[in-house]
């Protein structure tokens, strides 16, 4: 079992930044591929980006690439997610999620624990 928390969301205006991170209880964060998704109100929850068990591999979904940066600490159980340039269709509930495959997927339902949330509001 593991659990997530996340935690670092806000109020940012736009063309700001804001960093999430989400802590892992146990000890076998490193087993599992992270991943970030959000999710707007009336909108089904999606993928943002994900980072493998090493940190070695990232991908990100075409909306966020090259303004948003995954990033993990294994020595801290600790995924991050770097976001700049913010727009307001950035605001949603953003969570983390680990998934025990071993290569990196985009598919919530495979994704098998979850954090909490955390709100990010961006304002134009």
């Amino acid at each position: 079992q593991v659990q997530l928390v996340e935690a670092g969301g806000g109020l940012a205006q736009a063309g700001g930044s804001l960093r999430l991170s989400c802590t892992a209880s146990g000890r076998t964060f490193s087993s599992y591929v992270m991943g970030w998704f959000r999710q707007a109100p009336g909108k089904e929850r999606e993928f943002v980006a994900a980072i493998s068990r090493r940190g070695l591999n990232t991908y990100y979904a075409d909306s966020v690439e090259g303004r948003f940066t995954i990033s993990r600490d294994n020595a801290r159980n600790t995924v991050f997610l770097q976001m700049s340039s913010l727009k307001p269709e950035d605001t949603a509930v953003y969570y983390c999620a680990a998934d025990g495959s071993v290569i990196i997927r985009t598919i919530s339902y495979e994704y098998d624990y979850w954090g909490q949330g955390t709100q990010v509001t961006v304002s134009s």
